[in-house]
């Protein structure tokens, strides 16, 4: 069986430069990841996240670690502050070893940043509804 290290992307917005909405924001976008792509916390070689300028409340790898990501390599930085791009986005590149073609990887694009990849926006919309679906399970 060959292994290969696959990047996994995903992208949300907090509602707030707080960190409970930083760190609530990054881990939804996390276990949607996971989810999507049925990650193993050992297989996670590491993750880079970014924030855009507006978010400098807590650092977003703080909800990986809170996720058992305790042994991955983590980093945080900032994005561009290029004018007019998304504001309050969290962004995050995994990189992960599988044995998945690099066309099975699910990208997960949710909350505001579904505009930043709107070919992915479906499979983003799909995971939405289904977390969405589960929680009102959850209510029953």
């Amino acid at each position: 069986m060959t292994y290969f290290c696959r990047g996994i992307r995903g992208a949300t917005t907090a509602e707030a430069n707080t960190r409970e909405a930083i760190l609530e924001a990054t881990r939804d976008m996390l276990e949607r990841l996971i989810a999507e792509n049925g990650l193993r916390q050992e297989d996670i070689a590491s993750a880079i996240f970014s924030t855009t300028p507006d978010l400098n409340a807590e650092f977003p790898a703080v909800a990986a670690r809170a996720l058992g990501w305790l042994d991955t390599a983590l980093i945080c930085t900032h994005e561009m502050a290029v004018p007019g791009s998304l504001e309050r986005c969290i962004r995050v590149l995994v990189q992960w070893n599988t044995t998945r073609r690099a066309d099975e990887i699910v990208h997960v694009y949710v909350r505001g940043a579904r505009n930043l990849r709107p070919e992915r926006a479906l499979l983003s919309h799909r995971s939405e509804s289904t977390s969405s679906a589960n929680s009102h399970e959850a209510e029953r």
